[in-house]
């Protein structure tokens, strides 16, 4: 593409616990980026971690889940191969920063065990291309000039997710509603031990590690014509639909769209959560604003002009994006399995070395698990076919699987 794009930012919250922690308009560290000949003027980052059960969660991936993302895409890259490398990346970030805080967590807040836990929603803007890596129910949209709102993200919520509702109980969860007197049933549907609603999180250790922190990863590449981000947690969602969202901040600057789009969810329900919305346009350099387009639903034609560079999907969310014609998607995948996550990682061998791909630690070969090695736990586990992955990551691998448990379980 010919132009360049540029970034407006809004951002607003109202605090009811005190557990969300968002960030705008950050850009990423310089001794991150991939090669000293090639400058990158939009490697933008915004993210919202809401916490629960505490804060502790939150705060350390807010401190943690960078660097660790950053530590696991090799340097020296050019722009387009550290994209391509970008989501595998997300994902050992994501898993290296929940091992830690459930190794460190657990006694780093005033010397007792940690059990808090967080959503994460993530989001990398490089020019045009929009990387989102997501776990819980915060959400992110695409609002295009095309008119249609496309999620981002898939909500890990038991009560709305069938297929994360089926991996939990195969891996050894149980999922049900709250019993009260007389054995009637309330609220929404929660997995057992812990309570928790949610499928995916980081943190929360009192509960079964069928609970995973493997991120859905979404990339999509937008037009010259730009487009607009919201980017919230669920005390937006829970009271407007992302249409609804969209509709209500259309064709505002960024800093007053975000206020709006807060005060229309208040208006709708109350504030009976923390409501944080980030609200970030992409658009032509020199445009003041994002023009306003009228909602409309897609068609037949504009589905057929939308393409495609890769297909990789690991949930069956609803996608829109296939009816707009101004985005072109480079990557999906939302699978919990991490073999299906890390299938054609290369191997990385130097001098009777291989280093770990989540915690990126080097070891010997024999004292971690290689690839195509046969069981290395127990006899009933698969042959693991991905990259090396040192004992405690592939304890954790097998622990998420329902092969065994690498965290405490509380009990009351």
């Amino acid at each position: 593409m010919s132009l360049s794009s540029t970034i407006k930012y809004g951002q607003a919250a109202l605090a009811k616990k005190g557990e969300d922690y968002f960030l705008n308009q950050t850009r990423l560290p310089k001794d991150s980026r991939q090669s000293d000949d090639i400058i990158f003027k939009n490697d933008i980052l915004n993210w919202i971690f809401d916490g629960h059960n505490g804060l502790s969660a939150a705060i350390f991936s807010k401190e943690n889940l960078l660097n660790n993302i950053m530590s696991a895409i090799p340097q020296g890259m050019g722009r387009q191969e550290w994209l391509q490398a970008l989501p595998r990346g997300l994902v050992a970030g994501f898993v290296k920063t929940d091992i830690e805080f459930q190794q460190k967590g657990m006694f780093y807040f005033h010397h007792i065990r940690e059990t808090s836990g967080t959503t994460v929603t993530f989001v990398v803007i490089d020019g045009w291309t929009v990387t989102v890596a997501s776990v819980g129910d915060s959400r992110c949209i695409l609002d295009t000039q095309g008119g249609v709102v496309s999620l981002l993200t898939v909500d890990h919520r038991l009560e709305e997710n069938a297929e994360e509702r089926e991996r939990v109980t195969a891996s050894g969860g149980e999922v049900g509603r709250l019993n009260v007197f007389a054995g009637n049933e309330v609220g929404p549907l929660r997995c057992w031990p812990g309570g928790l609603c949610l499928s995916r999180s980081i943190g929360d250790t009192d509960v079964g590690e069928f609970i995973v922190p493997i991120p859905h990863v979404k990339q999509v590449k937008l037009s010259s014509t730009g487009g607009r981000l919201i980017i919230a947690s669920d005390g937006i969602w829970d009271a407007l639909s992302s249409d609804v969202a969209a509709q209500s901040c259309c064709g505002l600057p960024a800093e007053l769209a975000a206020k709006l789009v807060v005060k229309e969810a208040l208006r709708s329900r109350g504030l009976k959560d923390d409501t944080t919305c980030l609200l970030v346009d992409i658009i032509p350099f020199e445009q003041p604003v994002l023009p306003p387009t009228p909602m409309k639903k897609p068609n037949l034609l504009s589905s057929l002009i939308f393409g495609k560079k890769s297909q990789n999907f690991g949930d069956k969310a609803t996608n829109k994006l296939s009816a707009v014609g101004v985005v072109e998607e480079l990557f999906e995948e939302g699978s919990a399995m991490l073999a299906e996550r890390y299938s054609d990682f290369p191997l990385n061998s130097n001098s009777g070395l291989v280093r770990c791909a989540v915690c990126q630690v080097d070891q010997l070969l024999s004292d971690g698990l290689s690839v195509n090695s046969g069981p290395y736990f127990s006899p009933a586990s698969k042959p693991w076919e991905g990259p090396f992955l040192c004992a405690n990551c592939r304890q954790k691998k097998d622990a998420m699987e329902g092969k065994r448990s690498s965290r405490p379980i509380r009990t009351a």
